[in-house]
């Protein structure tokens, strides 16, 4: 089993009352699965992507990743889990806008510790794969919708993650460029990478071999039956992202000319 979660509980500060975000969330997911999470603005998704991303931890219950307690796990070991085993794709690009696309997929590279070269042809090879070989020297500026969102799944599969996490990775694209990017998404699958897919959009879910959903904090199947028993239902929530997630770049730059 590479994740599962057994009563999973977030909560957050709201001054000196706590306000729950994730309640008694309790999901398994095989190598290899394709998963869709579908919920409205103010759910739980980003909550509950943020603790599969190991950007967060936690209030209570228990989340392990190939068998580790992510909650056991320091900064900097959840950091190389991080490094090693995910990839991100968001739905604003997150790109570097002063880099072109060959910096910006080989970021994960240096914090890897490639070497420089290695780095940029592993950029060079995963942005091929994407069909943006012609485009290697260009800056996201310079890019499409869909363009810049090959250069970041590119930047997300540039290490080889064992899993893809992708937050609404179509909702900033039209329909063609959706439609591209999903097929993308389907060959990875099909190669054995395990993807978690935060979407709005049902058509885009249903490309997935499994659909969730998520409110107020809970967890269910596609016909609407709990994973298990939650909590009572809080009064409020609101989906507030970590303070303590640390920035896509750190400055350093990519490599010396």
């Amino acid at each position: 089993m590479l994740i599962e979660l057994n009563g999973v509980c977030k909560d957050y500060m709201a001054g000196t009352i706590p306000v729950p975000a994730l309640r008694d969330v309790c999901l398994n997911v095989e190598e290899g699965e394709y998963l869709a999470i579908m919920g409205p603005s103010g759910s739980g998704k980003s909550t509950l992507m943020n603790i599969l991303g190991c950007l967060d931890t936690p209030s209570s219950g228990v989340y392990s990743l190939d068998g580790k307690d992510v909650g056991s796990l320091d900064d900097n070991a959840l950091a190389q889990i991080r490094n090693e085993k995910l990839g991100f794709v968001f739905q604003s690009f997150n790109l570097l806008t002063e880099y072109d696309a060959l910096d910006n997929v080989a970021l994960p590279l240096l914090y890897s510790g490639v070497r420089r070269e290695k780095r940029r042809t592993l950029a060079h090879t995963a942005l091929t794969r994407m069909g943006m070989e012609d485009r290697v020297h260009f800056r996201p500026g310079q890019l499409s919708g869909g363009q810049q969102q090959r250069v970041a799944v590119a930047r997300a599969i540039v290490h080889r993650p064992r899993l893809l996490l992708a937050d609404e990775p179509t909702g900033a694209l039209d329909t063609a460029s959706g439609d591209q990017l999903m097929e993308i998404f389907d060959e990875l699958n099909a190669e054995g990478v395990t993807i978690i897919m935060i979407t709005h959009e049902l058509a885009v879910a249903q490309r997935a071999s499994r659909i969730l959903h998520i409110r107020d904090g809970r967890l269910t199947e596609q016909d609407g039956e709990p994973l298990r028993d939650g909590m009572p239902d809080a009064p409020y929530y609101y989906d507030i992202v970590p303070q303590n997630a640390e920035p896509l770049y750190d400055g350093e730059v990519l490599y010396e000319d």
